[in-house]
């Protein structure tokens, strides 16, 4: 192969990991090494589509003023991601300000924000974030594109469900993954010479990839996408009512907390508050599929009288290694849980398919000549 196949094969899969990076981000609510600004919020630090790489929060530590942090919004364009600069601290949490605005967040109606609200912070070289022009939008065409191309092969239904969007996702990264990345490493065709090589295989390579997407991209949305930070205002009154989170300045209340799992797997949930104000009774919790659990939450209300921003974390993890194993992975980090539990899956997956399969190439039988399999998923969907 020559240095600049070679090259551009390499470019090729950063470009495929890094869009399957974004749009699991997207999917999951949290960015997963890479995200992007839609707006110009941040300008002239980022433009609209520009993309940044985003550190965990579990990793990055705690924010610092002057810090470009990716919080979850309670207010702001109707809640949810938002990338804004640290610009002061609070008892109550963080101030924060787009580039571009002339207020900051909290000037309106947006809360102070916590440390659990914050999922990510963008990476910076000597107080300047690090900034990749333009590849957002090259995340908001790939989506169009799925989008369309699976309405036109009469599923696009998929798209009005709760969890399809992920699988969309996942999905259509599959394909093109497979699809691009395969054709671009084995695809490569000499001219004038004839090849012996049976177009009807299928590395056993290319198998196992597909088989480790089927496995990996479903358990870990499953466990990514409902963890995070639940936030709920209180109320320090000194006439407390009979709603709960209307309490007595200075007193503590019990609140029930529920927590639903709406898949088919069981799963270990683990809640966890970061406010000593706030305590949980039962944690962790094992939630059967369709099913759901309740846990009561002790929450102090201050002295001084007021509305008050509390909020606790879920993590959920499926139940596939012991229980005090999960517990100890989640007590090093969240995230660190999770990729054991992946790296197990994908053990046996490979596994599986090793033994089903064997080492050598897969034939598949296909009533076309001389078209590979990859010809005829990118003929097929494309």
């Amino acid at each position: 192969m020559k240095l600049s196949t070679a090259v551009q094969n390499a470019a090729l899969l950063l470009l495929v990991l890094a869009v399957a990076a974004m749009l699991f981000g997207q999917a999951a609510g949290q960015p997963v090494l890479l995200g992007y600004v839609e707006t110009g919020s941040m300008e002239p630090t980022m433009e609209p589509g520009d993309g940044f790489v985003a550190v965990p929060a579990g990793v990055a530590g705690e924010p610092q003023q002057g810090d470009v942090v990716v919080f979850v919004a309670e207010e702001l364009q109707g809640g949810g991601l938002t990338t804004h600069r640290v610009v002061g601290q609070t008892e109550e949490g963080y101030i924060t300000r787009g580039d571009a605005n002339p207020f900051t967040d909290q000037s309106g109606a947006e809360p102070p924000v916590t440390e659990e609200q914050i999922v990510a912070e963008a990476l910076q070289v000597n107080g300047q974030v690090v900034v990749i022009p333009n590849l957002g939008e090259g995340v908001t065409g790939f989506q169009q594109l799925l989008t369309g191309v699976w309405a036109s092969i009469g599923i696009g239904s998929l798209l009005s469900g709760g969890g399809s969007a992920q699988s969309l996702v996942w999905i259509g990264v599959g394909i093109i993954a497979v699809g691009f990345v395969a054709d671009a490493v084995g695809g490569d065709r000499k001219k004038a010479r004839r090849s012996r090589r049976r177009s009807n295989y299928v590395k056993t390579s290319t198998f196992l990839v597909v088989l480790a997407l089927v496995v990996l991209a479903p358990a870990t949305a499953s466990m990514m996408v409902p963890s995070g930070a639940t936030s709920f205002d209180i109320v320090s009154s000194e006439s407390p009512n009979e709603n709960p989170l209307v309490i007595g300045a200075g007193e503590t209340a019990s609140v029930e907390y529920r927590i639903s799992n709406a898949g088919v797997v069981p799963m270990l949930t683990v809640i966890e508050s970061h406010t000593p104000s706030v305590t949980v009774s039962r944690s962790p919790l094992l939630i059967p599929g369709r099913g759901e659990r309740t846990t009561t939450l002790a929450i102090e209300a201050p002295d001084s009288t007021g509305s008050y921003t509390r909020s606790v974390s879920e993590w959920r993890y499926l139940p596939i290694l012991p229980r005090s194993v999960l517990l100890a992975l989640h007590a090093i980090h969240p995230l660190a849980a999770v990729l054991v539990i992946d790296l197990v899956l994908l053990t046996v997956a490979v596994t599986a398919g090793l033994v089903a399969v064997g080492l050598g190439p897969i034939r598949m039988r296909s009533t076309g000549r001389n078209v590979t399999v990859v010809q005829q998923l990118k003929r097929r969907f494309f």
